[in-house]
């Protein structure tokens, strides 16, 4: 045993001599403070023991003993409350030895309304906080905009904001294409439009089958009553319906609400794919590729992602998986546990759920197929890359730096990241160029971004930061100036390990005759169809598109601020109060009369002055 792994079984004998035998969470530390592991026990003193016998861990166990210095405990009442605390620390603090969850994406839901006489139909996402029905989760953007599109169609809801269903004087043109009853302008009542609410929320609940038949119903009896106009309405509205019904790619009777998650392993990497079913409708899938080491098997892998997968969202009552898992009856208490209802987790075996789970079974074989195809593309343009500027090895990581700027106003600076797996959005960064800039003084505004950059990189290293943070080439968009000016900065900083190249189009800035510069090589070019020269070009204009979208919104953002200040009578103190109630500048431009005349602070007088600078030419009522 060498010394250091000494030193770390003797920090956790050190632990063990006040750590209690009941239920609760460990967490292993680093000499640093980072969390290498986080684990869950029923006895916390015998599980903890194991880590002390040396010759019976695995060579990655051993390692992380002898990564550890220190250790955490809390202990819960039961198993089931540690593996939810396990789940969450897990997903919060990624530590290197978990099988981690990589998925900070908030999921889209249906919203109806309830706040308001006539119900608004809208996607939602984040904390769900305004009154009302949500239904889902979705698993995109496109999957629920679907299904609002198709809610319109057979039910007729109002999709508009409020702020503008109080504005408008006739209707808009989703009434004219049959897709809003257009309550905005009185064209149905209250109670009609009620009716309408109800059988959208029978359907979105399972119920299509009296949906259908109610809308049937109602047809024959305005043909009987020789309303042909009203019954050829609701006729469209049945049709809508079926086609609805019928449209979903899977579509299992005998599901109403459940999860169908299928695991796929190949050569040391786990695709997991996910189906949402509400209703007994498919509300689109999504693939994960949890992080784990290579030894860990699908079993293992499908019980710590559904532990973390759920540790911020509902689970519904059933979950069908496609293998058998460890702790697959504890997984399903905590699960119960968190829902405040029964959770059951199956593995089907014959029938339609079998069916459904093969299907999602051969999607996730099929995803990582995908996934490891365009990851050996990619690692052959890294190598190329490697070979071309002569790295020591294929780069991990590359950072490709960009800014967007008007003669120097709302400058802003961004840094854009891809690796072996493609482009890793969750590192992009922007950096608001705080200045002054002369303009045109793009070098300064380089200079700015990567004195920050790396300023915060070398203090994050010195306190322990893991390596990958740390770039393997920069990527400027530039000529032998930008190449000058970022040597400059890094050295400065010390920073002497980083291959630094710059892209500069030719003299008629055409995409194929770049010249390439960096240290050490006269600067050249590249065939025109040269692979990695796509491959720069392509991370270049990711680099690009990102600055000018981050220079737009800054852009529109000053704008309406400004916009703002320039309305009489409206101070610091009122545009502070107007920011703070409606959230932003655009929020403040979107509100209707009544809202402004609601605002904590805002006058009556200043609420319709305000209204009349974003609304020009719009008629206000005037009371006595």
């Amino acid at each position: 045993m060498s010394p250091a792994t000494e030193t770390g079984v003797a920090a956790i004998a050190a632990a063990l001599t006040t750590m209690p035998g009941g239920p609760g969470v460990y967490r292993m530390m680093d000499a640093a403070g980072g969390t290498l592991y986080v684990g869950k026990a029923r006895s916390l003193n015998k599980r903890v023991t194991s880590y002390t016998q040396i010759g019976r861990l695995s060579e990655r166990l051993r390692r992380m003993v002898t990564a550890t210095a220190t250790m955490e405990i809390v202990t819960t009442h039961t198993e089931a409350e540690a593996l939810l605390l396990e789940a969450n620390l897990i997903k919060r603090l990624k530590p290197h030895f978990n099988i981690v969850l990589r998925d900070d994406k908030s999921y889209p839901w249906l919203m109806l309304t309830e706040d308001h006489p006539y119900s608004q139909i809208a996607k939602h996402r984040g904390a769900q906080i305004r009154k009302g029905s949500y239904w889902g989760p979705f698993a995109s953007a496109w999957a629920v905009n679907q299904t609002v599109t198709a809610m319109q169609r057979v039910f007729l809801l109002r999709s508009c904001a409020d702020t503008v269903f109080s504005t408008r004087t006739r209707p808009c043109l989703l009434f004219q294409i049959k897709r809003c009853s257009a309550p905005c302008v009185g064209r149905i009542g209250t109670e009609d439009y009620g009716k309408l609410v109800g059988q959208a929320k029978a359907f979105l609940a399972g119920k299509s089958g009296s949906v259908q038949k109610e809308l049937a119903a109602e047809m024959e009896l305005a043909a009987s009553e020789l309303e042909f106009e009203r019954a050829a309405a609701v006729r469209d509205r049945l049709r809508g319906l079926t086609f609805v019904q019928g449209n979903s790619v899977v579509n299992p009777a005998s599901l109403t609400d459940a999860d169908v998650i299928a695991g796929w392993q190949i050569g040391g990497q786990t695709c997991v794919q996910v189906f949402f079913v509400r209703g007994g409708r498919n509300n689109g899938n999504r693939a994960f590729y949890p992080a784990h080491a290579k030894a860990d098997e699908t079993p293992e892998v499908l019980s710590a992602f559904i532990a973390q997968f759920y540790d911020d969202k509902p689970p519904p009552p059933m979950l069908l998986v496609n293998q058998e898992l460890p702790e697959q009856d504890l997984i399903a208490e905590a699960l119960t546990l968190k829902a405040g209802r029964k959770v059951e987790i199956a593995l089907p075996r014959r029938g339609e759920k079998h069916a459904v789970v093969l299907h999602a079974e051969t999607n996730a074989r099929e995803a990582l197929e995908r996934k490891l195809a365009e990851s050996a593309g990619q690692a052959k343009l890294l190598e190329g890359v490697a070979r071309l500027f002569n790295l020591p090895g294929t780069p991990e990581r590359i950072e490709v730096y960009d800014n967007s700027h008007i003669m120097g106003t709302n400058a802003y600076g961004v840094m854009i990241v891809t690796g072996p797996d493609g482009f890793i959005k969750g590192a992009y960064r922007k950096y608001s160029i705080r200045g002054p800039v002369v303009p045109g003084d793009d070098f300064g505004m380089m200079r700015e971004m990567l004195q920050r950059r790396f300023s915060r990189a070398l203090k994050e290293q010195a306190e322990g930061a893991p390596p990958a943070e740390w770039p393997d080439l920069l990527l400027i968009d530039g000529g032998a100036g930008q190449l000058s000016a970022v040597r400059d900065v890094l050295a400065d900083l010390g920073v002497q390990d980083v291959k630094v190249v710059a892209i500069a189009k030719g003299p008629d800035r055409d995409a194929g005759r770049e010249w390439l510069h960096t240290d050490g090589q006269e600067p050249f070019q590249l065939p025109p169809r040269d692979p990695v020269l796509y491959f720069l070009q392509r991370i270049r204009d990711e680099a690009h598109r990102f600055a000018i979208t981050t220079h737009r919104a800054g852009r529109s953002k000053t704008v309406l601020q400004s916009e703002l200040e320039e309305i009489e009578g409206i101070g610091p103190g009122r545009k502070r109060a107007l920011l703070n109630h409606f959230g932003s500048a655009r929020g403040v431009k979107m509100a209707g009369l009544p809202d402004l005349e609601a605002t904590p602070g805002i006058s009556r007088e200043t609420a319709r002055r305000v209204y009349a600078h974003f609304h020009p030419g719009v008629r206000m009522e005037t009371t006595a």
